[in-house]
Parts: C-alpha cells; sequence; structure tokens
C-alpha cells in the first residue's frame, strides 16, 4: 500500500510563497504530498488596496498568485485569473483574478469561502487559507520610535522596524488552518518580506502557540537579499530574531540558506537599490539554537529569486524528516 503524502504547509505571502508553491506543485500531483498554503492578508498596496479600500474585502492579490502557483500552468482559467487590466476608467491596474475574488466574496459572504470556490474552479493541487478572515492592517513601530501603520507604507520606511503587530490585535486564525498545522510533516516560514509577509502570519491569534505545539519540522528559508527599509543589513540570525521576537519565543528547528554564489552582475544590479546579499553567519544561527541546511537555491533571472525547483526539494527532504520524527512518537 502506498504511503500516504507528506504534509506540507507553507507560511507567508508575495512572490515567495508563490515560487515555493510552484516548485512543490508537481509533488502533489503525483501524490508524494498534500499542501496547505497559508497566507499573509494585510496588503494594502496596488489593486489589492484598491479593492480593499473600496469594498471592504480581505487582499486577495496574494492569495491569487498563491491559486495560480498551484494550478495546471496550461490552464487558460490561471492565464484569465492574473490577467491585468492595462486601461478603462476603475479597471486599469487591476486583475481578472482580484476582480473574481471580490465579486465571488459579495456572492458568498465570506471571504475563505470564495478562496475555497474558486480554488476549485482553477483545480489547484492543494488547500489555500486566509491567516484570518479579519479585515486587518499592519501597523509598525521604527527604531526613531515613529509609529506607521499600512504594509506599504512600512515597506517604504527608511527607518530599521523595531516591531510590528497587527489591528485590530486580536485576529482569529481559522480552524483548518489550526488542524492543518497540527498534522503537518514539515511547517515553513518563508521566502519573502521578513516583516510584511511572513511575520504577520505568526501575529495572528493562536497560529504561533500552534506552531510550537505541532510535532512538524519548522524551517525558515532565510531570505537570498536584504529588503531596503525593511531589513537593511540584516544577516540570516537577524532574521530569527525578529521571527522569534514576534512569535513570543523559540520556533524553528531549521535555517534553510542559499549557497549558490550570486553573480557580481546581480550584486551591482541590487546595490543600486541598496539591496545586498543577506550574510549567512552561521555561527550565530546555532547558538541561537536552529540547524542550518544549506542548497543551491539561488536563480538568476532579471531579478534574484529562489529557485522553485530545488526549494522544493529541500521542503520534501525536510518533510521526510518530518514524517519519521512523527512514527517515532507513536
Amino acid at each position: 500500500m502506498a504511503a500516504p503524502p507528506l504534509r506540507v504547509v507553507a507560511i507567508g505571502g508575495g512572490t515567495g510563497l508563490s515560487s515555493l508553491l510552484q516548485g512543490l506543485k508537481r509533488y502533489a500531483w503525483t501524490g508524494e504530498v498534500d499542501i496547505t498554503a497559508i497566507v499573509t492578508v494585510t496588503d494594502d498596496g496596488g489593486s489589492s488596496g484598491r479593492l480593499r479600500r473600496q469594498f471592504d474585502v480581505l487582499p486577495p492579490g496574494d492569495i491569487r498568485n498563491c491559486m495560480v502557483a498551484l494550478s495546471e500552468d496550461s490552464a487558460l482559467l490561471a492565464r484569465l485569473f492574473q490577467y491585468r487590466f492595462d486601461a478603462g476608467r476603475g479597471l486599469k491596474g487591476h486583475s481578472f483574478g482580484n476582480l473574481f475574488l471580490m465579486a465571488l466574496t459579495h456572492i458568498m459572504g465570506d471571504f475563505p469561502d470564495a478562496v475555497k470556490a474558486s480554488a476549485e474552479v482553477l483545480k489547484i493541487a492543494g488547500r489555500i487559507f486566509p491567516a484570518t478572515a479579519a479585515n486587518v492592517a499592519l501597523e509598525a513601530t521604527l527604531a526613531n520610535g515613529t509609529t506607521v501603520i499600512g504594509e506599504t507604507r512600512i515597506s517604504r520606511s527608511k527607518q530599521p522596524i523595531r516591531s510590528i503587530r497587527l489591528r485590530p490585535r486580536k485576529a482569529e486564525p481559522m480552524a483548518e488552518t489550526l488542524a492543518a498545522i497540527a498534522e503537518a510533516d514539515v511547517i515553513t516560514l518563508g521566502p519573502g518580506s521578513l516583516f510584511t509577509s511572513v511575520i504577520p502570519n505568526l501575529l495572528v491569534a493562536g497560529i504561533s502557540a500552534a506552531l510550537r505545539r505541532s510535532p512538524a519540522v519548522k524551517a525558515y528559508f532565510v531570505n537570498l537579499m536584504s529588503q531596503p527599509g525593511e531589513t537593511t543589513e540584516f544577516t540570516a540570525s537577524d532574521h530569527i530574531r525578529a521571527l522569534r521576537k514576534h512569535a513570543g519565543g523559540q520556533l524553528l528547528d531549521y535555517a534553510v540558506i542559499n549557497i549558490r554564489p550570486i553573480t557580481s552582475a546581480m550584486k551591482a544590479r541590487y546595490a543600486n537599490q541598496q539591496a545586498l546579499p543577506v550574510v549567512n553567519d552561521i555561527d550565530a544561527l546555532f547558538k541561537l539554537g536552529v540547524k542550518v541546511m544549506g542548497g543551491k537555491l539561488a536563480r538568476h533571472g532579471e531579478t534574484l529569486k529562489h529557485d522553485p525547483e530545488a526549494t522544493a526539494a529541500v521542503v520534501v527532504k525536510l518533510a521526510q524528516e518530518g514524517r519519521r520524527r512523527r512514527g517515532s512518537r507513536k
């Protein structure tokens, strides 16, 4: 009898999470893994931000990207969901998928239900849950003591971020999210913007505690480059400290780092944006009580990103460790 699929819970947002899901998709189609994505819902920029302000819906953009990442690449519906209007009063800048999710939310009366229905339309390889169904915003305290509200304003800040929190403070997770965390073999955080894509999920009531209780292997995928304003001069261990601080304690088993050299040309391109490669201070990571796993994860292209296939292969390896760990506890 075939072994049950490895249970993967991927937490994050932005392009980092959708890239990871794209790599994991082939394992899901073959039945090797079962994917649950938990996605941040604090975006307030672009098409998502406009829909949020005008229709009082949760931001659909990150969830739409995750749905498309887990759909069949050749599917016309996936291309349709990513279609962005380049003209038209009120339409310009909106993606069809965002408008679809907004309309479906109003028809069904519930954003998570609209996400489930859309996932069925796209026949995605997995499940996608918003981190919370509450309409939350991000609030940050900067190094100079200033308070900044809104993901877009926070990510554009020139001052280092001291801490972030949700507004309102108490946002409940979905029951399905907590169940997936409890049953996971591996739980991944990142890659993605530390303060605006990854940490917001940990601020939802009960999620950090559920992560600590889960017997799964928990791994953070360290970003390849610093993000100007958000993580300027952050080392790998600085990322882990920020996660620990906002989660109220230790969460992680592994920090997963890139060991593929970044080309001089790519470094120069990013230096123009005041972004530098994240220094992997391995000794400091060990002192924080996390194991370190390295992989050739960087992919050079128009931009520098985590390679979906290489990153997914690491996730599957960690999931296998998690499954063995679960077996030994029975």
